[in-house]
């Protein structure tokens, strides 16, 4: 595959989400400082212990390059689509093939698992608060599955506004900003699911147009960025981290604020002025093939790495506690971090090893469908995913069954999925 590449693809897009992915996988286990306390799980979260560790999150929240390359993306794949006169249903479902059937198997290990765990006993408390650590990714999924269906009408207002597109993103996500924070009606916050990581989406598509040429552009980018992202927080009411916290009244990232829009363009503006060295090292052969070996499992190392943290907590639980009795943030926990990412990684790769055969569908020979079906596996999927992220599989009432079913449901009534029995032959 790497030997394949051809010579016109920007490969420092496929570099740029791999180093995403692998920062947000590192981060999530490196943010976990779980001890036990008489055999009960007392879980710690790095953020919360160590108020140093903030401000470097403005490095390492990195989901506005995730949604900044992911612009650069599926302008290419829209673009190639209308060459191809492809309709908006099947490319919609190309992609969902590619984002939404990944999840599944996830889901349906949680449905089984929480349901015999249920049987043997389990508290429902460990289960739901296991699940929802285990799930977190799914939010973003969600997130970038809405902003990608959006991907063809946000290509054609950039098309025809330009930058103005990407100015009025940045201002409705204030008013919202203003309007959930300020006046107190919280809901309209949540509408910077879109207005945020759709802005951000749109910076992908000034750099495919090359409107992002030139250092003294860049460097504008990421000052105005970095500029604002400082005033906001020294001046309005936004915290430091950029990542969700527990303990704070107002976050960043749940919902979205305007402020990770302003960190996106410093992060864009960096990497961009970066571009030049990271092509030049992604030219070389070693280098690219590991870019490519990751690329091809990393949706399945995304959905899966807090899976096999869990396991990993779960069989200290059985335990006794069995290697979880060093103090967090003390030397010898940091000392013992490499060796806490050695033992994640090896449930993790099995995990791979197993799941990663969903992630490269095979190619759908299927007519195009309505653009509605797989609008309404988006609206299942979805709903489902930011659910489970929010309760969890379990309550007092038992399995959310319900819940977990949504994004199945979805997959298969939006016609994502095929049925092994088609009612049409296949073509060749």
């Amino acid at each position: 595959m790497a030997d394949a590449t051809p010579e016109s693809r920007n490969r420092v897009v496929d570099l740029v989400r791999v180093a995403s992915i692998l920062v947000v996988v590192f981060g999530h286990w490196l943010m976990a400082a779980v001890t036990f306390d008489d055999g009960e799980i007392v879980p710690g979260h790095l953020l919360e212990l160590a108020d140093w560790t903030h401000p470097l999150t403005w490095v390492f929240q990195v989901m506005p390059l995730f949604f900044f390359v992911g612009g650069y993306s599926n302008a290419l794949s829209w673009r190639s689509a209308r060459k191809r006169d492809e309709p908006y249903g099947t490319w919609l479902r190309a992609r969902l093939r590619r984002l939404a059937l990944p999840v599944v198997p996830l889901l349906i290990v949680w449905m089984v698992g929480g349901w015999i765990g249920l049987r043997l006993g389990v508290d429902w408390e460990i289960l739901q608060l296991a699940s929802q650590v285990a799930l977190v990714p799914t939010w973003f999924l969600a997130a970038y599955v809405v902003i990608v269906t959006l991907a063809p009408p946000a290509l054609w207002l950039w098309e025809r506004f330009g930058w103005w597109s990407i100015a009025a993103g940045i201002a409705f996500a204030g008013l919202a900003d203003f309007l959930s924070i300020g006046a107190g009606v919280v809901w309209v916050g949540f509408l910077n699911y879109v207005l945020v990581w759709g802005t951000v989406h749109q910076l992908g598509y000034a750099w495919v147009d090359d409107r992002l040429a030139g250092r003294a552009r860049r460097a504008a980018l990421a000052a105005v960025g970095l500029g604002m992202t400082l005033a906001l927080v020294r001046f309005g009411p936004y915290p430091v981290a950029m990542v969700g916290l527990d303990t704070a009244q107002i976050t960043n990232s749940y919902p979205p604020r305007v402020t990770l829009t302003f960190l996106g363009l410093f992060q864009a503006g960096s990497i961009l002025l970066m571009e030049p060295i990271l092509g030049r090292w992604m030219s070389r052969p070693r280098p690219w093939t590991a870019v490519v070996a990751i690329s091809s499992r990393i949706m399945t190392l995304f959905l899966w790495h807090l899976t096999a943290m869990v396991i990993v907590i779960g069989l200290g639980l059985v335990t006794d506690g069995r290697g979880f009795g060093i103090e967090p943030l003390s030397p010898t926990w940091w000392l013992t971090r490499p060796i806490w990412f050695a033992v994640l990684l090896v449930p993790t790769a099995l995990l791979i090893v197993v799941f990663g055969r969903y992630e490269r569908p095979e190619r759908d020979p299927r007519s195009a469908p309505a653009w509605w079906r797989p609008v309404i596996a988006v609206a299942l999927v979805c709903a489902g995913l930011g659910l489970l992220a929010a309760i969890g599989i379990a309550d007092e009432d038992g399995l959310n069954g319900l819940v977990l079913s949504l994004p199945i449901v979805g997959v298969v009534v939006g016609g994502v999925s095929r049925s092994p029995w088609p009612r049409e032959p296949a073509t060749v």
